[in-house]
């Protein structure tokens, strides 16, 4: 196996061990009646919590959750394509593109797959934010390489630039 095909084999690694991860979460294991039911009696040791507070705290928890998941996903797509689909370029709309719309099928199955669970339910507005996670991943990648290609030019001595 070649260099490149190991690089290629452990960042396609990483994506699908976070895709089994976002399987995981989307069983009736990790319903919100059963994280409520380890989450709630910590919050109400540690912060003294009602029932109706925490409701709330759990939703916003389990909507973090979902940003954060696709936010990562994004970004392990964007970095398995790039590794895969070698272009001359430090960024390039193609691998954010496929990474973006691979983010947003998973989560559209991962959602219609909880429509067939008794205890949980597949809605749209989930789809809507693990899209947009994947979105504000790829602006959040774009920016970031941007910056670090224009901080890597202000390192080249300026005699070096001129040289071909």
């Amino acid at each position: 196996m070649t260099p490149h095909q190991k690089d290629i084999l452990k960042v396609w690694l990483a994506a699908v061990l976070w895709l089994v991860v976002i399987a995981i979460e989307s069983t009736a294991y990790l319903s919100a009646d059963e994280t409520s039911r380890f989450l709630y009696p910590i919050f109400h040791f540690l912060f003294g919590m009602d029932w109706r507070r925490f409701l709330v705290w759990h939703h916003y928890i389990r909507k973090t959750g979902h940003f954060v998941g696709y936010f990562i996903l994004s970004v392990l797509l964007f970095r398995a394509w790039k590794t895969t689909l070698k272009l001359p370029a430090w960024w390039a709309l193609r691998w954010s593109a496929i990474a973006f719309f691979m983010s947003a099928t998973v989560a559209s199955m991962d959602e219609w797959h909880q429509t067939y669970l008794p205890s949980r339910t597949g809605a749209i507005s989930d789809v809507v934010l693990d899209s947009s996670a994947a979105l504000t991943a790829q602006i959040v990648i774009f920016l970031f390489l941007r910056a670090k290609g224009a901080k890597l030019a202000e390192e080249v001595p300026v005699a070096a630039r001129h040289d071909h």
